[in-house]
């Protein structure tokens, strides 16, 4: 790093963003020595598939929160900043990032964005007053509370109280909202003894639409066996206090009694994504996501490549697994191990979920795919496999075995008797 003129600094790659994608590419960049600027707006790594984990108490939010700084701690190459991107010239190569009211510059050689994606709400923003979204720690942190604070007022409430304390609805039957669903009511069977109220709604016509076909239908199953009633062809129409109503198939409208809304339906890119699109003048899908370019290069700008759930391109999934090839193939083009150009091509190793304790869905491809107990162990070697540190996988296996063959939630350390968090402060200093 050096300074080149007054207030600018230079740096000869910029990363945006620490999730799978940045953290690939500045692992690879690495590997050619390669002096990078990582600027994340927190500072920790989140490994997001695990975020309704910590919602239920299964970890704490540290053990899938690590600092980067101590990721990259090996990494000579390595300056990460704190700060949020609040400008680029792309003409001129500068980025602008902002921490604590100031503004800093840099002047990169080349760009690589990775930011990610937040909640949609279907042009309904006013839900996300109503809602519960699993995107960062700090939502998990506080469905993790709203969850602890239902069933801690219905231990002592009558019964109608009690019923209406646990009700949850969770909008979208994706991954996380099977996820969260599942666990709901695990949760309060094994760890609370409580009944609960656990209703998934999903506007398309089958659970995890990704998976089709006899896994689709097995989730299905299986979630009704444990008592979640699934809602397929439904559409969430309002949500207020305690009530979501929804319309079905039929174009009926009704009730559902909510005290708890999970929102999983749905994400849009916004914040750097909007800022790029506008500077470079790259088009957006109706999600806000880059149309990019089959090397991961944003418009005609060949030094700023674009990664993750913030782009669209050949209709990949928004999942880590391409984020992190995508990562991994910005930075050999820009280390010169692929020649400027070369097609991205994403190797799909397939997709798994959790349904509920032993039971979840794996597939490889059309042909090879696995359902229940075997598919569980699988998801559960896959996820440790890519927690970052033996720290955060010892940590993660003595909460599962507490958690799933015990009957405990040590996540749930974290959260005082008021329902704030009283960690928070510790782990962002780390």
């Amino acid at each position: 790093m050096q300074y080149v003129e007054a207030g600018i600094e230079t740096a000869g790659v910029v990363i945006v963003g620490s999730g799978f994608g940045g953290l690939a590419a500045a692992k690879q960049l690495a590997k050619s020595g390669v002096d990078y600027v990582l600027i994340s707006s927190t500072p920790e790594h989140l490994f997001q598939p695990l975020l309704y984990q910590v919602a239920t108490g299964v970890l704490a939010s540290e053990e899938i929160a690590p600092p980067i700084a101590g990721i990259l701690r090996r990494h000579r190459e390595a300056d990460v900043r704190l700060g949020t991107v609040v400008d680029i010239d792309p003409d001129r190569a500068v980025v602008t990032y902002e921490h604590e009211g100031v503004r800093r510059r840099i002047r990169y050689g080349s760009l690589i964005a990775a930011t990610g994606a937040s909640q949609s709400y279907f042009g309904r923003d006013d839900f996300a007053e109503k809602t519960f979204s699993l995107k960062t720690i700090d939502d998990a942190r506080r469905l993790r509370a709203q969850i602890e604070r239902v069933f801690a007022e219905a231990a002592q409430a009558d019964e109608p109280t009690r019923r209406r304390l646990l009700s949850f609805v969770v909008v979208g039957a994706g991954a996380t909202g099977v996820e969260v669903a599942g666990q709901l009511k695990e949760l309060a069977k094994r760890h609370y003894h409580q009944e609960v109220s656990v209703t998934l709604v999903e506007g398309a016509g089958e659970v995890l639409p990704p998976f089709g076909g006899g896994l689709s239908e097995y989730a299905k199953k299986s979630l009704t066996r444990i008592g979640v009633d699934v809602l397929l062809g439904t559409f969430v129409t309002d949500i207020e206090h305690g009530k979501v109503t929804v319309k079905g198939r039929d174009g009926v409208e009704h009730g559902i009694a909510a005290e708890t809304v999970v929102w999983s339906a749905g994400v849009q890119a916004g914040g750097f994504a909007k800022i790029l699109a506008e500077a470079t003048g790259v088009a957006t899908d109706r999600a806000g996501r880059l149309l990019i370019n089959p090397d991961l290069t944003v418009g005609g700008y060949a030094d700023i490549y674009a990664i993750g759930d913030m782009t669209s391109l050949n209709g990949y999934p928004g999942q880590s697994p391409v984020a992190m090839q995508e990562g991994r193939h910005a930075a050999d083009i820009i280390r010169r191990k692929k020649q400027p150009g070369t097609p991205f091509t994403y190797w799909d190793k397939g997709s798994m979920a959790v349904i509920s304790r032993f039971s979840a869905v794996a597939k490889l491809n059309e042909r090879i795919t696995f359902r229940g107990v075997i598919a569980w162990f699988m998801w559960l070697a896959v996820h440790l496999f890519y927690l970052v540190g033996f720290r955060n996988r010892f940590a993660a296996v003595a909460s599962w075995l507490v958690a799933f063959i015990g009957t405990g939630r040590p996540g749930f350390a974290e959260v005082d008797t008021t329902g704030t968090n009283v960690r928070t402060s510790e782990i962002r200093a780390a």
